[in-house]
């Protein structure tokens, strides 16, 4: 897909790889609908990029929200030509430790926020001439399980079966779906998760530079899934 002019839609856009996905598609001339809870991190956003990104204030776990907002948003013959999943939410504990608060959180935004809006938009994808694609942030916790990452982990494998299933349904509409497992991000997700972020993690400029890549393939070209890692995943150490 050629992304110049290209209409995509970003969750979780206001930190991280979300805001990396923002960045890097402005730079290749798409107009971006970027998502997010907090106001300033998009309005901060919207300063930097310009008229091509397009901040809304959306908690995507609120579905009566989320489809208000593609209503509004596309209109007769608009459609977005990308969909990114990306919003999440991760907490690491011992499962007799871990809040059911927390629990339903991950559940809220991981699982339901990620049906309201690619439910919302497919209708309007289907509609469209020409190419589209839809991006599940997954992680490569979605393919193997970790002590104490349980929820998260229950979440993330159900992203991978999702992203399965729907990239079988929608291949004849023209609309690829592809589930990106990435391993550990250096981002603000890790500090809220109670784990500390370091140098030898994946950076969110290197992820978003690689999902570029994956929308740009030729059009009966599709990825399905696709897992990063870092190629050394522990704290660098000390010399």
């Amino acid at each position: 897909m050629e992304l110049r002019d290209r209409t995509a839609v970003v969750s979780g856009a206001g930190s991280g790889l979300g805001r990396a996905l923002a960045e890097a598609l402005v730079s290749k001339g798409a107009t971006v609908h970027g998502l997010g809870r907090t106001e300033k991190k998009l309005l901060d956003l919207k300063v930097e990029l310009g008229d091509q990104f397009v901040p809304a204030v959306l908690d995507i776990a609120d579905e009566q929200a989320v489809r208000a907002w593609v209503e509004r948003t596309f209109i007769g013959d608009a459609s977005p030509d990308i969909l990114i999943n990306n919003a999440g939410a991760g907490y690491f504990a011992k499962i007799d430790e871990l809040p059911s608060e927390r629990w339903r959180e991950m559940i809220d935004t991981n699982l339901n926020g990620l049906f309201h809006l690619t439910s919302a938009i497919v209708p309007h994808m289907k509609r469209k001439a020409g190419p589209a694609h839809i991006i599940n942030i997954g992680s490569i916790l979605g393919k193997v399980g970790g002590a104490e990452r349980s929820g998260y982990s229950a979440t993330k494998f159900a992203v991978q079966g999702f992203s399965e299933s729907l990239a079988r349904e929608l291949r004849y509409n023209g609309i690829k779906v592809t589930c990106v497992n990435p391993g550990s991000i250096s981002t603000h997700f890790f500090e809220r998760s109670g784990i500390e972020a370091h140098d030898n993690m994946l950076h969110p400029d290197d992820v978003a530079q690689l999902i570029i890549h994956l929308l740009e393939t030729p059009d009966n070209l599709l990825v399905d899934e696709i897992t990063l890692r870092p190629l050394q995943p522990g704290r660098p150490q000390a010399h």
